[in-house]
């Protein structure tokens, strides 16, 4: 499974960490920036990125890190047929794969607690399968159906 990584100068840091520990896990990881700290960048770019390439690559997650995870979550539903959720313990990251089969997590970096906790959440959301059930596999087609309708 590939999985593509970016935040912006809220999440920068704890983006590096967490691709150091991903390829520790033997993950194949794509950094979508930012590349370099900038207190002035912003979320938008960084998100469409991300959930554009995960759009775009079959059997491929995303991770999004900024201050709030609000905002990145924001941007990142915009996206046709992405379904971001922002988690900030393992049990919203695993329910997000279960009954939502989320594609992308969203952290705030300053509501993760610590490093070791945003490392707990993102195995959490990496490990968890979607559940199947035809309740959810029917809510996430409607979801599919009205953006099909909006576009």
């Amino acid at each position: 499974m590939k999985i593509f990584i970016g935040a912006d100068h809220g999440g920068y840091d704890l983006k590096n960490t967490l691709i150091s520990f991903l390829k520790e896990k033997k993950h194949l990881v794509e950094d979508c920036g930012a590349d370099f700290l900038d207190p002035g960048d912003d979320y938008p770019e960084i998100s469409f990125n991300v959930a554009e390439k995960v759009q775009q690559e079959a059997n491929s997650v995303g991770i999004l890190i900024c201050r709030s995870g609000g905002g990145a979550t924001i941007a990142a539903n915009k996206v046709k047929g992405i379904r971001a959720v922002a988690a900030s313990d393992e049990k919203e990251a695993s329910h997000a794969k279960t009954d939502n089969d989320a594609q992308i997590l969203v952290l705030g970096a300053d509501f993760v607690a610590s490093t070791e906790k945003a490392k707990k959440i993102v195995e959490a959301f990496l490990n968890t399968p979607f559940s199947g059930e035809s309740r959810h596999a029917r809510r996430i087609g409607q979801i599919a159906n009205y953006e099909e309708e909006m576009s």
